[in-house]
């Protein structure tokens, strides 16, 4: 048998049964626009020709030969850089509904060849588990005659939270009435958008949500903040009076931080917090990545770095030693740039010693709050290795944590803020308020706020996914104008709107069932129940079944 030696077939050598999607096309109905190639954010399909020899079966000799025809249409690559990733921009600018992806029926072998070059495998969004242990909680304890529910329709409630070190009443009347100082505190709605930067989101999406908050503000009376992430915020936002709805993070890169100092003095408005990064849900222990695909321009300019350069962030913060010193160096720091003014708090990723951080917090009188985010948590650029067995479950983290605040009899001086999943299958009034009862004086949602407000394709069955390498398909975490210009800012302000009044309304109709109106049940754990009997023993909540 003779080899066939002009077919090149290495080790890598894939075929469309074996990528994760696969391009159908039907030949019938494709008019060969060109569209859904230009679209492509990953090159993977191409519009080509070729000829194409066609035998003639007959039987007499002297009539056989080969025919030929020009064949035209689109075909899909097969090689790992240019793989389709599912996200359909294909068939939503196809004319005649003659393209689109499909997922693989089999067993796609590509992820065993994900390593090229020597890389792990990394990517953009959530780990891809769908189990989510909040989606299990339900709110059990309904008031009935003894304890009338109210009408949450008609009913006056107050569902905002506290930003900020909140005194004892006796001690707050005592500083009051000596003039002391009295740490600042923030009233603000309990779902807030997470950490994500200017440079991971595209200035379109990031002006979008903006404008969003600053309707839920101004115009609903939705008392809405969204934090920045690292890398700062435009210079003419720090000197608007929009800076009061945008909590300023500062993380061990220090990128943004230059524009910040200097826009200072020009400040309209003091900003509604300021959050001091250690750690992230996504990868703990490391730090953060900004791939050189999106660091353009303006975002260079912004972070006072080179152009087309990697921005990876120290895993600590170079000049810090422990947490104790972190403590009362960093964030005593940041209050007095402020003049005391602005709640100071840290975000740290979910671990066994979240406990050890808060009770160094307790301590200190200028910390604000304690952000804690699980393992599931993270948008950016993270290796798979970190995002999917590196963490803890946000869950029993925070009840953790608040228990042993009660034990100190200080669970209402120190604000938990949890984030991590939360609205990772789209329920995200029942995570969030499932967390609150837990302990949570609020949530931070990322990836739910694109999915919600730009439609984000990103899913936790690895459909697209690329929001670490600037191919985003809806110009959401794109730095590309080619791809943001696709994203309407002025679509995105009222997709944010839209889902702060639903889950406005969603908040009150789990309170008003529990006859609470006056104020957010913060840890009414008996309030919550679950149908595990492990998890219910874990989180100290009722097992029903």
């Amino acid at each position: 048998m003779v080899p066939i030696r002009n077919i090149a077939v290495a080790p890598s050598s894939l075929t469309y049964h074996d990528l994760p999607w696969v391009v159908q096309h039907r030949e019938d109905r494709c008019t060969l626009c060109g569209r859904c190639t230009s679209v492509c954010p990953k090159e993977a399909i191409y519009l080509t020709y070729r000829r194409q020899r066609l035998p003639k079966m007959v039987l007499q000799a002297s009539e056989r030969g080969s025919a030929y025809r020009t064949f035209y249409g689109i075909r899909q690559r097969t090689d790992l850089a240019h793989r389709c990733i599912g996200c359909g921009m294909c068939s939503m600018v196809c004319p005649n509904e003659a393209i689109g992806p499909h997922p693989n029926a089999n067993d796609e072998r590509a992820r065993f060849l994900d390593t090229e070059k020597g890389e792990p495998i990394k990517r953009g969004g959530r780990r891809n588990s769908r189990e989510s242990l909040l989606d299990r909680i339900i709110f059990n304890r309904i008031s009935m005659l003894t304890d009338p529910a109210l009408d949450a329709g008609r009913h006056e409630f107050s569902v905002n939270t506290l930003l900020g070190r909140v005194l004892p009443p006796e001690e707050y009347i005592r500083r009051k009435a000596a003039g002391e100082w009295i740490p600042p505190v923030r009233e603000i709605f309990p779902f807030i958008i997470g950490s994500m930067s200017f440079g991971a989101l595209s200035p379109n999406m990031w002006l979008g949500l903006l404008q969003g908050v600053a309707y839920c503000n101004e115009v609903l009376g939705i008392p809405v903040v969204m934090a920045t992430g690292e890398g700062g915020c435009p210079p003419w936002v720090l000197r608007s009076k929009f800076l009061k709805y945008i909590i300023l993070q500062i993380a061990s890169g220090y990128f943004g931080w230059d524009e910040i100092i200097r826009a200072l003095p020009e400040m309209q408005c003091d900003p509604a917090a300021i959050e001091i990064k250690y750690g992230q849900g996504a990868k703990p222990g490391d730090g953060g990545l900004l791939m050189w695909f999106k660091v353009s321009k303006i975002i260079a300019r912004l972070r006072g770095v080179p152009e087309g350069v990697d921005l990876p962030s120290p895993p600590v913060h170079q000049t810090l030693y422990s947490i104790e010193e972190s403590v009362m160096k960093m964030i005593q720091t940041m209050s007095m740039a402020w003049n005391f003014k602005v709640p100071v708090y840290p975000k740290i990723s979910g671990s066994t010693s979240a406990k050890a951080v808060l009770n160094n917090l307790v301590r200190n009188p200028y910390a604000g709050a304690l952000l804690i985010d699980g393992i599931d948590g993270g948008t950016g650029a993270a290796y798979n290795i970190s995002m999917d067995a590196t963490g803890h479950p946000i869950a029993s983290n925070l009840r953790e944590c608040y228990l042993d605040l009660a034990a100190q009899g200080k669970q209402n001086e120190i604000p938990l803020f949890a984030a991590g999943g939360v609205g990772k299958n789209g329920n995200v009034t029942r995570n969030g308020m499932a967390l609150v009862m837990l302990g949570a004086s609020g949530v931070h949602m990322g990836k739910y706020m694109m999915q919600a407000a730009a439609g984000c394709l990103g899913s936790e069955r690895n459909r697209c996914n690329v929001c670490n390498i600037g191919v985003c398909p809806k110009g959401i975490t794109s730095q590309n104008p080619k791809l943001y210009r696709r994203l309407d800012p002025d679509a995105v302000a009222q997709r944010v709107a839209e889902t702060f009044m639903a889950i406005n309304t969603e908040v009150k109709k789990i309170m008003a069932p529990l006859g609470r109106s006056q104020s957010l049940p913060i840890g009414m754990s008996d309030a919550i129940a679950i149908d595990d009997q492990a998890a219910a023993d874990r989180l100290k909540i009722r097992y029903v079944c």
